[in-house]
Formats: C-alpha cells, sequence, structure tokens
C-alpha cells in the first residue's frame, strides 16, 4: 500500500492536496480550535455520562457489549450455524445451568409478616420493600406448601388454591374471608394473618385459629394417610401448613419478648418433625437463644447443624464467629497483638471470621454500619447481599451486645480477601465465590438500595478512555481560549514534530529512487 501511494502520488496529486490541507490549517482562527475542542469535550463527556450510567446499572460497558454481540459476527465472528458453535452454546447453556443451580434462592426463615411490618413500612415511607420477583416466589412456596391435588374435593380449600395464584392482595384476602364462611380452613388463617393483620398481635390471635383448624386436619389426614397416594398428598400439605403454623407462632412470641416461650415452641417443633429442615427452624432458634445470651445452647445447636455434610448459611458462619469472639474480644487490642503476635484463642477467633467472611462477604458492611440496613427480603440468596441484609438485620443486636466483638471484626475481616485474591477461580474453605449473584440479587432487592457486589469490579476500559478524552479535550478547549497564540505555535510545533518522520523518510525514498518513476513506467 505505501509502495502504490508514493508511485501513484503525481497522478493523484497528493503533494498539492497536502500543500492545500496545510495552507488551509494555517488560516484557520483560534476560535475554530476552541470550537473544535470545545465540542469534542462535550460529546465524549456525554458519552461517558452514559457509560458509567450503564456500567452502575447493569454492571458492563455499552461500548463493549455492542462491538461483541454485534461487531464481532460482522467481523468474521463464528457462524452460527456451524456445528463447532452448536457445541459451544451447548456449553454456554450447561453452564449456564450451573450457574443457576448456584444461585439458588432460599426462603428466608426469618421473613417479616406482609400486613404487620412490610406494609407498615410502605405506609410510612411510601416505598415497596418487595419486588415483584420475590412476591411471586412466596406466592410458588405457598402453592407448594399449603395446596394438594385434593383441594377441588372441598370448596374452601379450591376457593385458597385460586386465592395463593391472585396477585392482587386484596383479591386474596376477599378470596379468605369466603373460605371462613363455608368451613373453619387453616390456610384462610394463615393468609389473614400474613396479609390482613396490621400488629403481630392480630397475627398471632389468627395464627392460633389457624393452629386449632390445622391440628384437627393432621389428625384426620394422619388416619388416612395409608389408604392411597392421594390422602399421602394431603397429609403431607396438612404436616406443611401444620408446621408453618407453629414455627410462625413461635415468631410472634420472640417478637412481642416472649423469647422463652419461643425458643421452647422452636425446640418442641424440631422434636416433632426432625426431618423438615427445609424451613430451617434451627436459624430461627439461634437467634433466639442469642437474644437470652444462652451461648451454651447456641454452641450445643451449631455443633449440631455446623457440619460439612449441611448446606452452610450466613447465620451459622458468623455466629460461630461470634462465640468465638466473645471469648478475646474484650481484651483484643491490634497493638499489642501486633507486638506479641495472636494467641491460640485469637487465631481461632481471627480463622473463625475469616472463615464467615469468605462464605458470606457482604455481612460485615451491615455488622459495622458503613452500609444502611433495608427490611430483608422473603427470600435470600446464599453468600449473597439479600442473605447478609436478612442476616445483620437480626443479629446486629447481638454483636453489639458482645464488648470489643466488632472492633475484633473491624481489624480482621478484610485480611480474608489477602487470602483469596480471586475468589471467582478458587476458594479458600468453600466452593469459589459465584458469579451470579449480582444478578438475583438486583432481582430479589428493591431498586432503592445500593446492591452490594463482590468481588468489585473494575471500571471498564471505555469508561477510563472517555473520561481521559473528555478531561484531555476539555483542557485544551480551555488554554486554546486563553492563549491563542501560544496554543498556536504549539500546534504547529507538534504537527511538524509528527509529521518529521514521515518527511525523512519521504526524502530518502526520493533521493534513491527516481523522481518520474511514474513516467518511466508508462515508457516501459
Amino acid at each position: 500500500m505505501l509502495f502504490l501511494v508514493y508511485i501513484l502520488r503525481v497522478p493523484l496529486k497528493i503533494n498539492d492536496n497536502l500543500t492545500t490541507v496545510s495552507m488551509f490549517l494555517n488560516t484557520l482562527t483560534p476560535k475554530f480550535y476552541v470550537a473544535l475542542t470545545g465540542t469534542s469535550s462535550l460529546i465524549s463527556g456525554l458519552i461517558l455520562i452514559f457509560e458509567w450510567w450503564y456500567f452502575r446499572k447493569y454492571g458492563t460497558s455499552f461500548i463493549e457489549q455492542v462491538s461483541v454481540s454485534h461487531l464481532r459476527p460482522l467481523l468474521g465472528g463464528v457462524d452460527n450455524n456451524s456445528p463447532n458453535n452448536s457445541n459451544t452454546s451447548n456449553g454456554d447453556s450447561d453452564s449456564n445451568r450451573q450457574s443457576v443451580s448456584e444461585c439458588k434462592v432460599w426462603r428466608n426463615p426469618l421473613n417479616l409478616f406482609r400486613g404487620a411490618e412490610y406494609n407498615r413500612y410502605t405506609w410510612v415511607t411510601g416505598r415497596e420493600p418487595l419486588t415483584y420477583y420475590d412476591m411471586n416466589l412466596s406466592a410458588q412456596d405457598h402453592q407448594t406448601f399449603f395446596t394438594c391435588d385434593t383441594d377441588h374435593l372441598r370448596p374452601a380449600d379450591a376457593i385458597m388454591q385460586k386465592a395463593w395464584r391472585e396477585r392482587n392482595p386484596q383479591a386474596r384476602i376477599s378470596a379468605a374471608h369466603e373460605a371462613l364462611e363455608l368451613n373453619e380452613c387453616a390456610t384462610a388463617y394463615i393468609l389473614l394473618a400474613e396479609e390482613e393483620a396490621t400488629t403481630i398481635v392480630e397475627a398471632e390471635k389468627l395464627f392460633k385459629q389457624a393452629l386449632k383448624a390445622g391440628e384437627g386436619c393432621y389428625r384426620r389426614s394422619q388416619q388416612l394417610q395409608h389408604h392411597g397416594a392421594q390422602y399421602e398428598a394431603q397429609h403431607r400439605r396438612d404436616t406443611n401448613v401444620l408446621v408453618y403454623i407453629k414455627r410462625r407462632l413461635a415468631m410472634c412470641a420472640r417478637k412481642l419478648g416472649r423469647t422463652r416461650e419461643a425458643v421452647k415452641m422452636m425446640r418442641d417443633l424440631m422434636k416433632e418433625f426432625p426431618l423438615l429442615s427445609m424451613f430451617n427452624i434451627h436459624e430461627n432458634l439461634l437467634e433466639a437463644l442469642l437474644e437470652l445470651q444462652a451461648y451454651a445452647d447456641v454452641q450445643a445447636v451449631l455443633a449440631k447443624y455446623d457440619d460439612i455434610s449441611l448446606p452452610k448459611s450466613a447465620t451459622i458462619c458468623y455466629t460461630a464467629a461470634l462465640l468465638k469472639a466473645r471469648a478475646v474480644s474484650d481484651k483484643f487490642s491490634p497493638e499489642a497483638a501486633s507486638r506479641r503476635g495472636l494467641s491460640t484463642a485469637e487465631m481461632n477467633a481471627v480463622e473463625a471470621i475469616h472463615r464467615a467472611v469468605e462464605f458470606n462477604p457482604h455481612v460485615p458492611k451491615y455488622l459495622l454500619e458503613m452500609k444502611s440496613l433495608i427490611l430483608p427480603p422473603e427470600h435470600i440468596l446464599k453468600r449473597g447481599d439479600s442473605e447478609a441484609i436478612a442476616y445483620a438485620f437480626f443479629h446486629l443486636q447481638h454483636w453489639k451486645r458482645v464488648e470489643g466483638a466488632l472492633n475484633l471484626l473491624h481489624c480482621t475481616w478484610e485480611g480474608t480477601f489477602r487470602m483469596i485474591p480471586y475468589p471467582l477461580e478458587k476458594g479458600h474453605l468453600f466452593y469459589p465465590y459465584p458469579i451470579c449473584t449480582e444478578t438475583a440479587d438486583r432481582e430479589l432487592l428493591p431498586s432503592f438500595h445500593e446492591v452490594s457486589v463482590y468481588p468489585k469490579k473494575e471500571l471498564p476500559f471505555f469508561i477510563l478512555f472517555t473520561a481521559g478524552l473528555c478531561s484531555f479535550t476539555a483542557m485544551l478547549a480551555l488554554l486554546t481560549h486563553q492563549f491563542p497564540e501560544l496554543m498556536g505555535v504549539f500546534a504547529k510545533a507538534f504537527l511538524s514534530t509528527l509529521f518529521a518522520p514521515l518527511n525523512f523518510v519521504m526524502e530518502k525514498v526520493e533521493s534513491i529512487l527516481p523522481s518520474s518513476l511514474w513516467h518511466q513506467l508508462t515508457r516501459i
């Protein structure tokens, strides 16, 4: 290409054109350069603002996404119909399925009451604490736990089966009242206690009525459960209803200050239904025991449930860290520890904190009140921001009650990140941190909450590039406006320096080759 440009410089009048361009540039006034640099700064600033907004909202660069998604196929990307691409797409779908399984959403064992707590927040602030995705998951849970295939045989249960699918809260409440007019329906009382009761006292009264109705259904279905698959499904449903009612009654007692009564109800429930671990009642029990400061009982519960074969949670990991920190936190001093080193008990406490932080790195900022809390959602993502909010909302008071515990956490929690510099590729005590937590937490948490992201994403290249370009062109516009003559001299010197190597090469080429090479070629 360079050779062709050289031999065609005479027919194309390249030298004349360059001379004309240089004359035109010399005749331009400084106002033109001010307008040029100012416009460039404005455009790059607008691009920077859009890129920053897009990155904060979606976690990626818009320019990079467009270039990868649309420009790469146009510039010779992989054919969509090729067999290799089909294999790749299968691999991507497998990885997507794996990420979905890693990001399983769990029912929050300490979830609040909609009518008595979530709705009161909405009345006061005008904000919705629950997302549509979270409430939709709750509706699916209710249909799974509180309905069965034989509900159409009983008019009240048939009405409630439709009520759990209803999206409008008022329609659900009206359906529950309609079901109660036909029969003493336990699930109807549950719905009213959860959504219509405006205080915990009212909710407790309704749950007690639900308990009376639920126990009768449970006893009847228990006698018939072996008579067929339908009777067994009905008994399973009645069991779920009874366990749910007793657990919520225990939570009402805990919220109303009757903590010892709540602990007894939870222990009895775990003894009566030891196989129903899906409700995670032990996490309710741990929180109530911490309120009683019964730390020996807390340790006994942890010994049973903090097992390698059982799924971990922030409640288990951070409660274990709190108990070990409690033994040394009142006398812990970072200056003394740096001089003499850590004792065995202090080392155990620090290791427990590192273990907890590795499992869920979002919790410390809420416990140390570096980030504001919101009401916890009805569902949580383990190791995610939603789980951190749910844990800190109920357990911050327990950390404050232990003297020096938060100070020890403040001094040691960031050391975890030095142990795991690349958490997405390799974990230390747990599996590598899942990459899908941010997306799932954005669905679970309200829009007014700033979702905590781990590991912290670096700014995309195009944001840094546009920021530099905007700043540089703005500075040039300002200097050109203030010192037009000096900037003109500087611009000419810069351009002459920039084109000096090209002029040097052109002179050498002309000295070696005849100047009329094109004329000689035409003659040949």
